[in-house]
């Protein structure tokens, strides 16, 4: 079969990683790719919102599949212009999309649906938002209403916080035209956790649940990131509460859709609060999430190819491996704020050498033929192991041999897991 994979991050590299191990592949393009994906694939100069370009692409060589990494292409619309077209692809319309488009649209479905999520309101006015946050107080949680790569959400446990928030969001428009709207949600506590979902219409598989880190730096500490770490299963999440996100969550928000004529294909994936009155939506993504992905794509035992075309016909107990696997982003100097591009990146073939490891490339590019940063988040090292810990050890192993100037990561990726799982043997 002939697959197109459409990206440039890590996420893509490590599905196209997977993809490369099917049988049924016959060949592998990706656009527009990285250095890494230039190993396994033929990477094609066409960016990810040119969408009649892509589809272009697909039909002068007969692609049988296309796949779509990142939110901003479907948001766009790219399947339906793949399908108008008659070109087989995986991933929401442009109509699904908008529940990770729009804030506001997936808070006004949450709350007609009765699916469990905070108590929000939605805000065009500058001023409007200011007088709510003054008569509400903090914590509360800012969000830009459209689309801002990850960094649109801001924890504000302090009202100037809060206000520097709204202010940077409608006023200096720091995220452009996603800021013009702005969600302002009540604070949750409890263990935040991640659940991806392949859909068809009402129907679903649920995939292993993972846990992200999405602040900077260790203890949950510094600047909301696209994500520094991620790992699964977690032992912490018992089956009761894994089936009342399937039921109450994935379930609902899928009916929740339909009502609205909207048949939802391809994946959602949902950052959930475990909170003591049960799990709770923070919000919902309309594609694999990242850096779950990477730690998801080792401990997967399934032909991806298979799942991804006919995911329920695969029976849930023989998708994946045994054990544990760990994500750990390696970030440029400075990230989430301004960082040097252009800087060697040392240390990779040791690290691949490494059993159980895979280094996803997100940031590079080839200067002069040599390995160089191009990115804020530039590596993601994902490993493998029997237990969580062995698989934790095996990142920063590889993490240890890899250096570019300022290369920074965080040293507690999996901390809650290793709790837990330490708390059962006590």
């Amino acid at each position: 079969m002939r697959v197109l994979v459409i990206g440039s991050g890590a996420r893509e590299h490590a599905l196209l990683w997977k993809l490369a191990q099917s049988r049924r592949v016959s060949q592998l393009w990706a656009a527009p790719g990285n250095p890494g994906m230039a190993a396994l694939a033929e990477c094609v100069p066409i960016g990810l919102n040119e969408l009649e370009r892509l589809a272009d692409f697909a039909e002068r060589q007969a692609i049988e599949l296309t796949v779509v990494g990142p939110e901003a292409p479907l948001i766009a619309g790219l399947v339906d212009v793949f399908r108008a077209r008659g070109l087989p692809i995986f991933g929401p319309t442009q109509a699904g999309a908008m529940l990770e488009g729009s804030k506001a649209f997936a808070k006004e479905l949450m709350e007609t649906a009765g699916i469990p999520t905070a108590q929000h309101r939605t805000f065009r006015d500058p001023a409007a938002a200011f007088a709510y946050l003054e008569e509400h107080g903090a914590p509360v949680v800012v969000k830009a209403d459209g689309n801002a790569a990850g960094k649109g959400a801001i924890v504000a446990l302090d009202l100037e916080t809060a206000r520097t928030a709204v202010r940077q969001m409608m006023v200096e428009r720091i995220f452009g035209g996603a800021g013009e709207v702005v969600v302002i949600e009540d604070y949750l506590q409890g263990d935040e956790i991640g659940s991806t979902a392949l859909c068809n219409g009402t129907s679903f598989v649920p995939l292993v649940l993972t846990q992200d880190h999405k602040r900077a730096l260790d203890n949950d500490e510094g600047l909301n990131t696209g994500g520094m770490g991620a790992y699964a299963p977690l032992p912490f999440v018992s089956a009761e509460i894994e089936r009342a996100v399937h039921e109450r969550i994935i379930a609902a928000t899928l009916r929740a859709l339909q009502e609205r004529g909207i048949a939802f294909s391809g994946v959602l994936y949902s950052n959930i609060m475990l909170t003591e009155r049960g799990p709770m939506v923070l919000e919902h993504n309309t594609r694999f999430g990242d850096p779950e992905t990477q730690a998801m794509m080792l401990l997967l035992k399934a032909d991806l190819l298979d799942l991804l075309q006919a995911p329920a016909r695969l029976a849930s107990d023989s998708l994946w491996h045994p054990g544990y696997a760990v994500s750990l982003t390696l970030a440029s100097g400075g990230y989430p704020g301004s960082y040097r591009t252009g800087l060697p990146i040392e240390g990779l073939a040791e690290a691949g050498r490494l059993e159980q490891v895979q280094v996803f490339h997100a940031g590079t590019a080839l200067h002069d033929g040599k390995l160089v940063t191009a990115g804020g988040r530039v590596l993601s090292v994902a490993a493998y192991g029997t237990t969580l810990a062995e698989a934790v050890e095996r990142a920063y192993e590889a993490a240890r041999l890899i250096h570019f100037e300022g290369m920074h990561y965080r040293r507690d990726i999996a901390k809650r897991g290793l709790r837990a799982l330490q708390s059962q043997t006590d």
